[in-house]
């Protein structure tokens, strides 16, 4: 119970609803009084989904040996979507879809609400990738060497700002940035192909799989409850639950495919190849067009707090 009276007041302090979610609904809202103006019915079917672009066309032999040939520096190359519109849209309607998943699994609901806040930033990235898998979302980038538009607004803005300070104000400055870069933090930077293949990759490989609904479910109950994050207080509470999780998971493959005795490896290759996925990459590639400069752990706790 203090677990939930913390969220909602946590709530009643923020917007009752978060950014992503907003942008979601009132997208829906909009295609509903189109609906109405022309004659359709709220209820009437939908057309099939913009959300899902076609598979993207195999590369030519050329291009693959950019990629994946002897030379390394393809896969350096910064990379940008190709439909950030269409992609961006998907992947925040998958991130609400995961979170209202997390928020609704009772085992979470009765943690404290600091341990969900440490289990959700750490992750949201797996769990985002595992919802696009699952959704069957494609996207496309291409090749780019010019910096990004927030880039340039920041770097414009911020000449603008040292032309009118003090120089005492430079200097302290130029501290703060000498003790940003001592603590390792990381300016926004388009990701590589590379990164981007990992993804892609990922996703190739659960699609290879036919992964059911229910595997998915197990999944991401492993990915959730991690018990090796640093902060928690719950250890051993969530171990137990992601032993669960994949003690349930063995128990439906060995049930559903008792022909394929290996499959249970498999997925958990799967999930090995997730974990070498970048959560900074994947929160540069599909919503800093859309936060722009907004902390993306703070949007987690608004969407965490927030009733989707």
């Amino acid at each position: 119970m203090a677990c939930v009276d913390r969220c909602h007041c946590c709530t009643d302090n923020r917007r009752q609803s978060s950014i992503l979610y907003n942008i979601l609904k009132s997208e829906e809202a909009q295609q509903q009084q189109r609906q109405e103006e022309t004659g359709g019915s709220p209820s009437s079917p939908l057309p099939p989904s913009p959300l899902l672009p076609p598979p993207p066309r195999q590369p030519d032999g050329h291009a693959q040996q950019g990629l994946g040939g002897g030379c390394s520096c393809g896969s350096q190359r910064r990379v940008t979507l190709k439909s950030p519109q269409v992609a961006c849209k998907a992947a925040s309607a998958v991130l609400v879809k995961t979170l209202r998943f997390v928020k609704n699994v009772p085992c979470f609901q009765e943690l404290p609400l600091d341990e969900q806040l440490v289990l959700v930033r750490s992750c949201w990235a797996p769990l985002l990738v595992l919802g696009l898998a699952q959704d069957r979302v494609h996207f496309d980038t291409v090749e780019t060497s010019e910096p990004s538009m927030l880039h340039r607004i920041l770097t414009n803005k911020r000449a603008e700002a040292e032309e009118k300070q003090p120089s005492h104000f430079l200097l302290l400055q130029d501290g703060q940035e000498s003790l940003e870069k001592t603590c390792g933090s990381d300016s926004p930077k388009l990701p590589s192909a590379e990164e981007i293949q990992a993804i892609k990759g990922f996703l190739a490989k659960c699609w290879s799989l036919d992964i059911s609904t229910k595997e998915y479910a197990y999944l991401k109950g492993t990915v959730l409850f991690n018990p090796d994050l640093p902060g928690l207080h719950c250890v051993q509470y969530i171990q137990g639950l992601q032993q669960e999780a994949q003690q349930a998971l063995n128990e439906h493959v060995r049930l559903i495919h008792r022909g394929d005795q290996a499959r249970f490896a498999k997925l958990n290759v799967a999930l090995s190849m997730l974990r070498s996925i970048n959560a900074n990459v994947v929160a540069e590639l599909f919503f800093r067009p859309i936060i722009g400069t907004v902390n993306m752990d703070d949007m987690l706790l608004e969407m965490l707090c927030a009733k989707l």
